[in-house]
């Protein structure tokens, strides 16, 4: 068999060599037998009816969302903390992200920012899958997470913090002049100017402040999502007005953000869309303008609401 296979790709060889064309290497695709010959490239070149392909793989939809979610399950043992979520964050838009205390907003932040892998379903980010399976994975998405603990040094001062862990350096020694320029230009860019000097130590700020510099550093890393956990806790109503500008800043400047917060009066304020769970169940989502307090509580605390919005008379469920 080996025997007429050999003879058959010689005789073909041959057959070249007297149309006057040089030798060609024999390559697999001489081996075997041709079914078509003549034909237009198939499906490879072109889709069936002579549609030019689709997208291909590595290539983003067109109008794909910066991040979605789809049926993504997180258990701890026999406790199931999130189930069969779909969750669709636009980019460059508020949303936020309701629901009573545990109800697994955190769990779903902390899944998204590669602190625990998703135990089934599918995470996307602009129409590609992707694995987030720890921190590194997220920040090379360009996710970043501010946590209600702002994880700040009090010991340092605001540029020290800022460049915590990624430090400017030349000639093997801190470059203190550029840091510090780089760090009062993305404060000033957020309007951040309330600090009385920008090498005074974070322990001397006050709430909104610490949150302002948290927030900086994150868009300092040229983050395209900003996860903020409770960013108004615990402070004023001076300081919470302040945050609140500083989210509506970041949007302006293109930065999605990911909002968790139950307090019905921040979200109304500076949300474009607003998702809320209930007891790990995604209840209801949609344009923020869809809701109302009423409804947004009766969600938060029931899981379903009877009440009709003025906006859309049913609004989207997983």
């Amino acid at each position: 068999m080996h025997g007429l296979l050999r003879e058959r790709l010689l005789s073909r060889r041959d057959h070249r060599l007297e149309r006057g064309k040089p030798p060609q290497p024999l390559l697999f695709d001489d081996m075997m037998e041709p079914t078509n010959e003549g034909a237009r490239p198939g499906s490879a070149d072109r889709a069936p009816g002579g549609d030019p392909p689709g997208p291909q793989e590595g290539q983003a939809p067109t109008g794909a969302p910066l991040l979605e979610l789809r049926n993504v399950d997180k258990n701890f043992g026999p406790v199931q903390a999130l189930q069969g979520i779909n969750l669709i964050i636009p980019e460059g838009q508020v949303t936020a992200l309701a629901g009573d205390n545990g109800a697994g907003k955190s769990v779903l932040i902390k899944t998204v920012s590669g602190i625990w892998s998703p135990d089934g379903g599918a995470v996307f980010w602009r129409g590609q899958r992707v694995h987030i399976r720890t921190p590194k994975d997220a920040a090379a998405l360009g996710i970043t997470t501010v946590y209600q603990d702002l994880a700040l040094c009090d010991n340092l001062d605001i540029v020290q913090n800022m460049f915590l862990g990624h430090e400017d350096l030349h000639l093997g020694m801190l470059n203190e002049i550029e840091m510090e320029l780089t760090a009062r230009r993305t404060l000033e860019s957020l309007a951040m100017t309330t600090a009385r000097q920008i090498r005074q130590p974070v322990a001397s700020l006050s709430g909104g402040q610490r949150q302002s510099v948290a927030v900086a550093k994150a868009v300092m890393a040229n983050s395209k999502l900003v996860i903020l956990d409770e960013p108004t806790a615990a402070l004023g109503v001076t300081q919470t007005a302040m945050v609140l500008s500083l989210v509506k800043q970041l949007t302006s400047q293109g930065v999605t953000v990911l909002m968790i917060s139950h307090n019905l009066n921040d979200i109304f304020q500076v949300a474009d869309h607003l998702a809320i769970v209930h007891l790990g169940h995604l209840v209801a989502s949609g344009p923020a303008s869809n809701f109302n307090r009423q409804t947004a509580v009766d969600y938060m605390t029931t899981g379903r609401s009877n009440r009709e919005t003025a906006g859309s008379p049913a609004l989207a469920a997983s």
